[in-house]
């Protein structure tokens, strides 16, 4: 037979589409997609009602406003981010019983409150710096209570850290506090 008659040899690809589609159906399957989680924060339950007048006393109440240039004004004073945490701690704790800070840990409560223009960044910052704050202390806290890092202690033990201080944080709407 001549050379130019024969048929040259044929790889059969007629299943090769059905085993793209399964290779893509596993690996569709089998591949995690990693969700940003933000910000974990407990929110009150939905109520069309008004929420009742609540009268704090000032005196319990530790104010952070940030700015829309990302600066902190704590207490009605200009405070550098870095030292907001042991501020925040001694305010919550009042170890010298000052006047001007909260009466007890359960009474504390830190008030946050940014301008619309505060950076993301900024706020998770000073987010970040408040509740490590609440960190520092139940671990003190556990520390002298039981001679063990809090996440070592049992549940009961870690719940009634966390019932002697709670955490607190109080996040208003953000707004434009340059006109307010």
């Amino acid at each position: 037979m001549p050379r130019s008659l024969r048929q040259a040899p044929e790889i059969n690809a007629g299943s090769m589409a059905d085993i793209a589609f399964l290779l893509l159906i596993f690996f569709l399957v089998t591949t995690t997609i990693s969700e940003d989680k933000g910000v974990l924060v407990k929110l009150p339950p939905w109520s069309n009602e008004p929420p009742p007048e609540l009268r704090l006393n000032e005196r319990n109440v530790y104010s952070v406003l940030v700015n829309a240039q990302n600066q902190l004004l704590v207490r009605k004073t200009p405070m550098d981010i870095s030292r907001l945490r042991d501020d925040a701690k001694d305010f919550i704790m009042n170890p010298t019983g000052r006047p001007d800070m909260a009466e007890n840990p359960k009474k504390a409560i830190i008030s946050l409150k940014n301008d619309r223009g505060t950076e993301y960044k900024t706020y998770i910052e000073v987010y970040n710096e408040l509740k490590a704050a609440y960190n520092e202390l139940r671990e003190e806290e556990a520390r002298k209570r039981h001679n063990k890092s809090f996440e070592f202690l049992t549940k009961d033990q870690q719940r009634a850290i966390r019932s002697s201080i709670p955490l607190v944080i109080s996040e208003a709407e953000p707004t434009d506090l340059a006109n307010e």
